[in-house]
């Protein structure tokens, strides 16, 4: 590494830390969070019913996503109903009201990506995105302490 310069790890860190303040305020303005966003976007694609299903594809355990769960259903965002067939299974589906703060939502995510998208060309953002894609499926991804 050349003197002066910060370790790609720390900057990585750093940038990812800004953007993610930045986008979350954005959806803040909005009525959203990011864990909303993520259970709108996994119920509008239509495949994530089960609360096992959501957790699993928005990568968070099981009581954290009931938490945020709970608190959308008190807004009338979404409803969950238990199986008849299982009783441990709740089905989650959204409201109209849920459908709506998801179209408010994605508009502002939308924009969001536009403004980063401003910042590079379309060449550097195909580039960009190969980069931390090959950075994020290296082996240097999940190294301990130390490293």
């Amino acid at each position: 590494m050349k003197p002066g310069r910060k370790p790609i790890g720390l900057l990585l860190v750093q940038t990812a830390k800004s953007v993610a303040r930045s986008f979350e305020d954005t959806l803040n303005e909005k009525g959203g969070s990011r864990p909303v966003w993520l259970i709108l976007l996994a119920l509008m694609d239509g495949e994530h019913r089960t609360q096992a299903d959501l957790a699993a594809a928005i990568g968070v355990q099981g009581p954290t996503l009931t938490h945020h769960l709970t608190s959308m259903e008190r807004d009338g965002l979404l409803t969950r109903t238990r199986q008849p067939e299982n009783r441990r299974v709740q089905v989650v589906e959204l409201t109209a009201k849920g459908r709506a703060l998801f179209l408010r939502l994605r508009q502002a995510v939308m924009s969001f990506d536009t403004q980063l998208n401003g910042k590079f060309s379309d060449a550097e953002m195909d580039q960009l995105r190969d980069l931390l894609g090959r950075l994020g499926a290296s082996d240097t991804v999940g190294f301990g302490p130390g490293v």
